[in-house]
């Protein structure tokens, strides 16, 4: 799945194997192994910045810093990376907040 945001232009959240894999090679360690409530933000742009990837060859995790500050927030859109990095594991957000495996 891809989720949309507005930054400089719109580009697309897409969390597949291989941004999964960026964020794994540049933490040095498995997706798993990640504390998502303890993230730098430097950590936070490279979370982010996987995401964005694989439609700008170009961008990078300092670019996707200028972006934010740019045209978002830091919690706009890290809610919506969350919710991108959740999809790709089958789990999205319940109404209320809580998650729920999705059911194929």
């Amino acid at each position: 799945m891809i989720y949309p945001i507005k930054l400089d232009r719109e580009r697309t959240f897409k969390y597949g194997m291989k941004a999964i894999s960026l964020v794994e090679k540049k933490f040095k360690k498995p997706i798993s192994q990640v504390d998502l409530n303890n993230l730098t933000m430097e950590e936070t742009a490279v979370l982010i910045w996987a995401g964005l990837a694989h439609e700008d060859k170009d961008l990078t995790a300092d670019r996707v810093m200028t972006l934010v500050d740019d045209y978002s927030n830091v919690t706009e859109v890290l809610n919506l990376a969350g919710e991108a990095l959740q999809g790709a594991f089958g789990i999205k957000p319940k109404a209320d907040g809580e998650i729920e495996e999705e059911k194929n």
